[in-house]
């Protein structure tokens, strides 16, 4: 990893300071050790953990090295809200509030996955169906949010806009495949005739030429790890919201198989060849339905003879329907766009079908049952692991900066270091003293330097921890009388102000039932009634409400304030048993001589738990409860790890206590 000349501590400092001066915040000591240590990290090649609270304000610590150092940084997301708000927000501002001290006005942009960009040929010339006609524009609204769709792009190759999806007119993701493509659909710069003005070419080309790129996970491991160049060549990346990082990497890396896709393939490419190529594949996704029938859903070890037997019959089909297709010579350029996502789609089935074939010990497969109505099973396939390729690909080539306000499970770095591809051996800097040389590797992993920089709430006086110890351990049917009466007491002592975070759709369910009975003075919002930012809007406007509901609320919910005063879990959140990837990363751990459930159940738990607490302390002010009603969490032996992956609130399991500490919060 080359080295550069690290900006001096003072420039830092500098740079920092009159930012949050210009933006009106305060200076913060966790915010100023952090922009330090990443810039003595981009510096010295060494990788670099960074937990930083929330309150903290890790952007700004990562952004101001960023921006000072001399080569290019990428700033990787997890979430699209966050990217836009870097982007949006962040980054212009602290360019504002800098400018007289950075002496020079450093570039940035964004760069997305290419369906993310309204697609001009797709707007203009329309696509080809599978029988060759121009596919219809849609009626009723669905039509008219099209057509606004269509004026927009127009306009916004006019005032030289950058066509993403985030500034387009409000529509559905039905509505927005109408006039955008995926990477394997676009003809490519070198045929489409409106290349010269097309929005995803005009981002990559502004991303060649900043300083700064801010894209998310996603991008990332398609260029680093897939090796399909999406990423102008840069030095260091800054991974934030790093504890999704694992999570978003098998993501991009999982493939599917079913037989609506192959059967759609083939009528695809029926008009494109000339011989029995297509029919071949046809009738392989006949033999892949016969297979799915006899194979129950769930993990396959090794696939069944007649599946494997299927998946093979799809490999080699879809391979030679590939060589039928005629060569670019022996076109005469009409329906150049329907051949090529034709020709696409059987590319991406031939490779799906091939690693399923392989049936490598890299991978874990799976039978997923589906609806009939959404095209029934599928076959899924992830890798077993993704720390291999992440060293290799990305920790080998490049710094890399992973920062989050969950890094450290079980009171350390070392379960997200590791699944990340990082020594399992850490060194935690908590000063601010000069990194000394990172060691050699001696497992083939790489070195890494791990720092906490706190955050500015007192969480020992602002929030309490309550274990329900008295009721029992939850059951596999749900949740029980004695879980739903706690619940009950716990919203009606807090006057609502509730976020319930459950582990099923039926068990927020049947809480909120309980409670819209039992307390009918209050509001009860639960998810999937409205869309989830119509339920947080309702949640912040009504003092009196509760909102209950599953994972997207124990990650993505960020309500300040006296919204809420009790965050509720119903359960210690271990992956199901059946959950095909998770128990075979499990099973691997133990073969491996490892603890699987430490390593992967509780793990995951872990930081399912640490996000979820973390939506009760948002600022200095805020306070409240968060009521755990699973006793494992201090009676199993494993709850010491769980308990030291929250944020350190004080903690009880006296439930008068709390009780008594919520009604006087509600007073």
């Amino acid at each position: 990893m080359p080295e550069t000349d690290a900006p001096p501590t003072s420039r830092v400092r500098e740079v920092l300071a009159s930012a949050v001066e210009a933006l009106g915040g305060q200076e913060r000591a966790g915010q100023i050790q952090m922009a330090e240590a990443v810039a003595r990290a981009m510096t010295s090649g060494e990788h670099l953990l960074v937990q930083a609270g929330t309150g903290t304000g890790k952007s700004l610590g990562y952004l101001v090295p960023a921006l000072l150092h001399d080569r290019r940084v990428v700033v990787a997301t997890a979430t699209l809200a966050l990217q836009h708000q870097l982007v949006e927000r962040d980054i212009p501002a602290l360019l504002e509030a800098a400018d007289h001290v950075l002496h020079k006005k450093p570039s940035y942009a964004v760069l997305k996955g290419r369906s993310n960009y309204a697609c001009l040929h797709r707007i203009r010339e329309g696509v080809p169906d599978e029988q060759g006609a121009l596919v219809e524009m849609p009626t009723g609204s669905m039509g008219s949010e099209v057509l606004a769709l269509r004026a927009w792009a127009e306009e916004q190759t006019q005032v030289k806009g950058n066509g993403d999806r985030d500034s387009a007119p409000k529509h559905g993701d039905k509505v927005w495949r109408q006039v955008s493509v995926n990477h394997r659909e676009c003809l490519g710069a070198a045929k489409c005739p409106f290349s010269d003005e097309c929005f995803a070419e005009r981002a990559k080309e502004k991303a060649a030429q900043s300083q700064l790129i801010v894209t998310n996970h996603s991008l990332l491991a398609i260029d680093a790890i897939e090796g399909v160049p999406m990423i102008p060549e840069y030095d260091v990346v800054v991974i934030d919201e790093a504890h999704e990082l694992s999570a978003r990497v098998t993501q991009a890396a999982t493939d599917e198989l079913s037989v609506p896709e192959v059967e759609r393939t083939a009528r695809r490419a029926q008009r494109h060849v000339e011989g029995m190529e297509a029919d071949d594949l046809a009738d392989a996704g006949d033999a892949l339905r016969a297979a799915f029938d006899e194979c129950p859903p769930g993990r396959l070890d090794t696939l069944p003879e007649p599946l494997s037997d299927a998946v093979q019959l799809v490999r080699d089909a879809s391979r030679a329907l590939i060589s039928a297709f005629p060569k670019e010579s022996q076109s005469d350029g009409e329906g150049d766009a329907g051949r090529t996502q034709a020709r696409g789609a059987v590319q991406e089935l031939f490779k799906n079908s091939e690693r399923m074939a392989a049936n490598s010990q890299a991978d874990v497969l799976w039978l997923s049952e589906r609806d009939r109505a959404r095209g029934g099973d599928q076959l899924c396939v992830a890798p077993l692991q993704v720390w291999g390729p992440l060293r290799d690909r990305l920790l080998a080539e490049k710094t890399v900066v992973l920062t989050s306000a969950t890094l450290m499970l079980g009171g350390d770095f070392s379960s997200v270091a590791t699944s990340l591809g990082l020594k399992p051996s850490e060194r935690v800097d908590h000063s601010l003293a000069e990194s000394p040389e990172p060691a050699a590797p001696d497992d083939g992993r790489q070195p890494w330097r791990g720092i906490d920089v706190g955050s500015p709430f007192d969480y020992a006086r602002q929030g309490i921890l309550y274990v329900a110890k008295h009721l029992p351990p939850p059951g596999r049917d749900g949740l029980g009388a004695a879980q739903l009466d706690e619940i009950v007491d716990l919203v009606d002592a807090a006057d609502g102000r509730t976020l319930g975070l459950f582990s099923s759709r039926r068990a927020a369910e049947a809480a909120a039932e309980a409670a819209r009975e039992r307390l009918p003075h209050l509001t009860i919002l639960a998810q999937g009634e409205a869309q989830l930012p119509e339920l947080a809007r309702l949640f912040v406007e009504d003092p009196h409400a509760c909102l209950f509901g599953t994972l997207s609320l124990w990650q993505g919910l960020d309500v300040p304030g006296d919204t809420c005063q009790l965050v509720l879990i119903d359960r210690i959140p271990f992956p199901r048993p059946d959950d095909p990837l998770m128990s075979a990363r499990q099973k691997a751990a133990d073969q491996a001589g490892g603890n699987g459930f430490m390593q992967v159940a509780a793990t995951h738990a872990a930081l399912l738990l640490a996000q979820g607490s973390g939506r009760l302390i948002r600022t200095t002010s805020d306070k409240g409860v968060v009521a755990i009603l699973d006793p494992r969490l201090v009676t199993a032996r494993y709850g010491g790890f769980l308990r030291a992956s929250l944020p350190p609130m004080w903690s009880t399991t006296d439930r008068s206590v709390v009780l008594s500490a919520l009604k006087r919060l509600a007073s």
